[in-house]
């Protein structure tokens, strides 16, 4: 997803590409960039020639490998695992209270075998000789590569340089007690008291999971709707989740003032001392020094050209920009669709578009939340659309009340008109599951009917989907009185 590290050999032999043979160093194609976008576009590149160069500014081992998706999951497992003593006792199960958790332990695991995961993306590189480079590649032109005091030349260019996380520079100057995702995991252990700035996907994950763990946490969040989400039932009920966990603060801006001690958190009438603080604003695309600007093309405000996201294609040049530098759909998924495409196009005669898949996309919170297909507040904004909101709680949930899971809102949205599935936002009990049940739901253009039509199982979490979708089959128009779709609930919270 991103250009970025672990420890890979920066060699003079991987810097001298003229041991690949081609003294006119010139290529097919040039990656700039080894996270999951580049591999991807490496991928598909290497399918069609030898004639290719890598190059990588920095450490290389994806930003999802090394710092993202796969150490905040083993984070999150750890959490998790500890957090469940909670419901031992009402399970019949005893001793709970005997337990503790080793935070330095945990942490060592998550650097273990987040090592692992590096370690594979790492290989595919280093097999590649001197067609990977390790340097900060500036554009000369749509087609001229300049590394390491060499320029390469190539028929088609991919940039997917990857991002980094944003850290104002009033907060970097507060020195280590300063996080950011790239150093949380390097770190021996926690302090006690730690405020998390942020509560978009990556601060609510790492803020409950910091919490579950033993750390006081104190959230701060500029807007009400926290992780992506829009329908306010569903924000809601996630809000609800994480104030089990965590003190949310929402609304004013959080400043940092170092104080003996620790660090002041003010924000509003809000006062807090604390021994580190996350800060989870966001990823900025690595794209200073890159020479964008010798495209010839317009550039944002932001400093980002026009990108046609079916096709990944700069403007009408052979340069392709793909994966989070973008910003347009910061997940790993999209950047390796991001690259395949991109890397498919730099080699073809005539660039191509191709139809991307329904978004999706899922916080590992718990429970999960999560967003399919078209939101709540994209279908509000769109107009003359008519949609009915299908909703059901887990409260009363049989499978989630046998599980201690009953908490957390599904909601699906369906044309009015049609009955078919638009989206669906989500917090819910095992809802990365029941986000991908409906992310193929949307994709395949069902209708509400047509999802109802299917078997659900009993008892399972599932049947909670049902439940809402029964709830958006009251508002459409009827189905004739023999289809299955239609069959109502029992009205026994144990069948239903």
């Amino acid at each position: 997803m991103s250009n970025s590290s672990s420890n890979k050999s920066q060699s003079q032999t991987k810097n001298n590409p003229d041991s690949t043979g081609h003294s006119d160093q010139t290529f097919d194609a040039i990656i700039v960039g080894a996270g999951s976008a580049g591999l991807a576009a490496l991928r598909e590149v290497a399918k069609r020639t030898k004639r290719f160069l890598i190059i990588n500014d920095g450490a290389y081992g994806t930003t999802c490998a090394r710092v993202g998706c796969m150490p905040s999951k083993l984070l999150i497992e750890a959490a998790n695992a500890y957090h469940r003593r909670h419901t031992f006792e009402t399970f019949g199960i005893t001793g709970s209270n005997a337990l503790a958790v080793d935070i330095p332990a945990v942490l060592r695991r998550v650097r273990r075998l987040r090592d692992d995961f590096v370690a594979g993306t790492v290989s595919i590189t280093d097999e590649l000789g001197a067609r990977s480079v390790s340097g900060r590649a500036q554009l000369l032109s749509s087609t001229q590569v300049q590394v390491n005091g060499q320029t390469y030349s190539a028929k088609g260019i991919i940039l997917a340089p990857g991002s980094s996380p944003i850290l104002p520079p009033a907060m970097q100057a507060l020195g280590a007690r300063v996080l950011t995702t790239d150093t949380l995991f390097e770190q021996t252990t926690l302090g006690p008291r730690m405020a998390v700035i942020g509560m978009g996907p990556l601060g609510i994950e790492m803020a409950q999971a910091l919490a579950r763990l033993g750390v006081a946490v104190h959230g701060y969040a500029t807007k009400e709707m926290l992780g992506g989400m829009s329908d306010p039932d569903v924000n809601a009920e996630l809000r609800q989740a994480l104030e089990r966990d965590i003190t949310l603060n929402i609304g004013a801006e959080a400043s940092l003032h170092a104080v003996e001690g620790g660090i002041e958190v003010r924000s509003g009438a809000h006062r807090t001392v604390v021994d580190q603080v996350l800060v989870a604003i966001g990823r900025s695309p690595n794209l200073q020094g890159l020479g964008l600007a010798t495209l010839g093309v317009p550039l944002d405000k932001h400093g980002l050209p026009p990108v046609n996201p079916k096709s990944m294609q700069v403007g009408d040049s052979p340069v392709y920009l793909a994966g989070d530098a973008h910003n347009d759909r910061p997940l790993l998924h999209e950047a390796a669709d991001e690259g395949h495409i991109a890397g498919l196009n730099a080699m073809a005669p005539t660039p191509q578009c191709f139809e991307r898949r329904i978004p999706l996309a899922i916080v590992f919170c718990d429970p999960n939340a999560a967003v399919v297909g078209q939101g709540f507040s994209a279908l509000q904004r769109q107009d003359g659309l008519q949609f009915v909101t299908g909703s059901v709680n887990f409260v009363g949930q049989g499978r989630a009340r046998a599980g201690q899971r009953n908490q957390g809102r599904l909601s699906v949205y369906a044309d009015a008109a049609s009955g078919c599935l638009l989206g669906a936002e989500l917090c819910a009990p095992a809802g990365e599951h029941l986000a991908h049940l409906l992310a193929l739901a949307v994709s395949q253009k069902l209708s509400v009917a047509q999802v109802l039509g299917m078997p659900f199982y009993h008892p399972v979490l599932e049947e909670g989907l049902r439940s809402a979708l029964r709830d958006a089959a009251r508002q459409l128009p009827d189905a004739v009185s023999s289809d299955l779709a239609h069959c109502g609930p029992i009205g026994a919270l144990a069948l239903d």
